[in-house]
């Protein structure tokens, strides 16, 4: 997992006004690696610029500024027209936040079938593929249902099976979990889960929700524009002080930790994101004080 698929120095952006003119920049020079294979989360407040830097990544926008690198293509040195863009965003896909406004067929499995379609892929082949992409969600019993007769996290399931197959690298998540209730949030993230370590898809999460950031190899934190933190959740979430300041909470764990330091209790080692390593931390603590309370008694 050493090869670099995303790499960007210096990138920028910044929108269009009502009269044609440049704003104030929504990115303002982001330098970024991301390997193949990684597992990214993406934080940031509402207006952060984490939204903006996705629709580069996928090619949406283009950059006003810097340079964007997509599995080796320099797209500073390249014209973006039609032939490109078509074939980097075979590369990179995107799911977006409401998954009503994703879906475009009546049947599911035509649904799944309408990027390929697009992407002129053989009829055979296409096939195969929705068969794939549907076995992957974990929603093959459905292909012949209507997606609006399905929940929120099954719909968001189908859209990703869309995404699945076009065959990506890469699928950006852009705050796709927003507008589910927790058991569409679980499935969805299972999903995620899944495409990365079982198919080795590159994973952008773009996200407001701490626990979800906490699943992630790596953190990116995005504020007024620039990146302001980039590490393990372990390494992201121990800095609970910088990340309130800019309007962001850390899970509950970390938190849990961060107090419990503060009154003076000894736990060893980074802030530990997740309940089991939250719950070992603690436990292996209170055994260490039990012991030292019998050595001294």
């Amino acid at each position: 997992m050493s090869e670099s698929f995303i790499h960007t120095e210096n990138l920028c952006f910044s929108y269009l006004d009502s009269e044609g003119k440049r704003e104030s920049p929504a990115l303002k020079g982001i330098s970024v690696d991301i390997k193949k294979g990684e597992y990214v989360a993406v934080l940031g407040h509402n207006g952060s610029g984490k939204s903006t830097f996705a629709k580069l990544l996928n090619l949406i926008l283009e950059p006003t500024g810097g340079r964007l690198v997509i599995d080796g293509t320099d797209l500073t040195e390249k014209e973006l027209n039609d032939d490109l863009l078509l074939q980097l965003r075979r590369k990179v896909g995107m799911v977006f936040q409401n998954p009503d406004n994703q879906l475009v067929a009546t049947i599911v499995e035509e649904d799944v079938a309408f990027g390929p379609e697009n992407l002129g892929i053989p009829p055979a082949e296409i096939r195969i593929r929705v068969d794939e992409a549907l076995e992957a969600v974990g929603m093959t019993r459905y292909a012949k249902h209507e997606p609006h007769r399905l929940s929120g996290g099954q719909k968001q399931r189908i859209a990703i099976a869309g995404i699945i197959a076009m065959m990506p690298q890469c699928i950006i998540f852009d705050e796709s979990t927003a507008m589910l209730d927790p058991n569409g949030r679980k499935e969805v993230l299972d999903t995620i889960r899944m495409l990365n370590r079982d198919y080795g898809i590159t994973v952008l999460n773009i996200t407001h929700y701490m626990n979800e950031a906490a699943l992630a190899d790596r953190v990116l934190v995005i504020n007024d524009g620039l990146l302001l933190l980039d590490g393990t959740p372990d390494e992201i979430f121990a800095q609970r002080d910088l990340l309130e300041r800019v309007g962001l909470e850390v899970p509950q764990c970390a938190d849990l930790i961060y107090r419990l330091r503060s009154l003076g209790v000894s736990l060893e080692g980074s802030a530990i994101s997740t309940p089991e390593g939250c719950a070992a931390m603690i436990e292996a603590a209170y055994k260490k004080q039990q012991e030292g309370g019998k050595a001294h008694g």
